[in-house]
């Protein structure tokens, strides 16, 4: 991940209004850990904004909650209630001349929000989509006006840190680059789905299933592992035994994000798997986007072909053609993630998408 204290060491020291933006959309498919720990810790996540606040000399924080997140949103509006109750937020935090004032704001359940310039176009009122950069947020968000945006375990983390210091945090986890704890969402064919907070590289992705999510249901074998939602390359069965931080995932060629863990057993169809991924993001597409706007549909309609027995020799190559017009054409990272589903599993799972096309049917049980 990139360093906090970089990020928030970019907004400028000069005068003037500044602000702290949350993102607490968290719409990402297997993606559950900021609903947890805003309903179980609510204190926490508003004193780790509250401190981002104080670091940055920003005076308002927003907290853009996903819309679905009920529960969620009126435990963080009680705590910040409580918080100001008892002199902690406010106009003179805890007897100073510090004003720290956090606003909880519902989204609509757009996933594009996820994307930090368009949170910030929805929070000014306007329809969601990213913005060009530069500017970048630190320079010119909210208003204008130079933001810092973090996502909920980021700032849920930050209490701790300053409490115990920076040598406490760094000895946590997998030294020098993959430090601290993490919350990995595991979801999918496991017997124990779950949040699981463990140190980064503490454990492989293989002990995460079988250790901590009680193995795979029916005991059947994997075929493959989404490491960050939807939205990194499948980590295939061969490549269990990697350790679950930054960078041995990306060394085993995916990404760890979110780390949000879905995993896929043997009886899953890998084709109607990408098909129901590209569903999600030609559904979420803004459609600033001509390249994603389109591309996301046609990548839709060729996998669905597939899946339902008409698929036909090039369309392989088709899906490949299709990725690469979209993949770094686009404003956004959201554009480039949906590819992955299908250039990923094309590339690993070839021999099955053929099997497809040769017997002009699915090989798999219908879910």
């Amino acid at each position: 991940g990139f360093p906090t204290g970089n990020k928030w060491g970019f907004i400028p020291k000069t005068p003037g209004a500044k602000y702290v933006a949350v993102n607490a959309d968290e719409s990402e498919p297997g993606t559950f850990k900021d609903r947890e720990l805003m309903e179980v810790e609510p204190h926490r996540v508003i004193e780790g904004v509250a401190l981002c606040c104080f670091a940055i000399s920003a005076e308002t924080a927003f907290i853009y909650i996903r819309g679905e997140y009920i529960e969620a949103a009126n435990r963080l509006e009680a705590a910040i209630a409580d918080a100001e109750a008892a002199g902690l937020l406010g106009r003179g935090c805890v007897g100073t001349q510090v004003n720290v004032r956090i606003l909880v704001f519902r989204g609509a359940g757009a996933y594009i929000c996820g994307e930090e310039t368009a949170l910030l176009e929805s929070l000014e009122g306007r329809r969601p989509m990213p913005r060009s950069r530069p500017p970048f947020p630190a320079v010119e968000g909210l208003y204008r006006r130079p933001t810092v945006i973090n996502n909920v375990e980021t700032l849920a983390n930050v209490p701790s840190i300053v409490a115990n210091g920076k040598d406490w945090y760094l000895a946590i986890g997998n030294p020098p680059r993959n430090t601290g704890p993490k919350i990995f969402c595991l979801s999918g064919r496991v017997n124990r789905p779950g949040n699981y907070e463990l140190p980064l590289g503490a454990v492989t992705v293989r002990e995460l299933i079988d250790d901590y999510g009680d193995g795979v249901i029916d005991g059947k074998a994997v075929k493959g592992v989404l490491t960050a939602g939807v939205s990194a390359p499948i980590l295939s069965a061969d490549k269990l035994d990697t350790k679950l931080d930054y960078d041995s995932i990306q060394a085993a060629g995916s990404m760890l994000g979110s780390a949000s863990l879905i995993v896929l057993d043997e009886d899953t169809c890998i084709v109607r798997a990408a098909a129901l991924m590209e569903e999600f993001f030609r559904h979420e597409s803004c459609g600033k986007c001509t390249p994603c706007r389109e591309g996301t549909s046609w990548l839709f309609k060729v996998l669905t072909r597939i899946e339902a027995g008409r698929g036909v020799p090039g369309d392989l190559d088709l899906l490949l053609s299709l990725s690469g017009e979209i993949s770094g054409k686009v404003l956004c990272a959201l554009g480039d993630f949906a590819t992955s589903p299908v250039t990923a599993t094309v590339k690993q799972f070839r021999e099955e998408y053929e099997r497809h096309i040769n017997d002009g049917r699915c090989p798999y049980p219908a879910w």
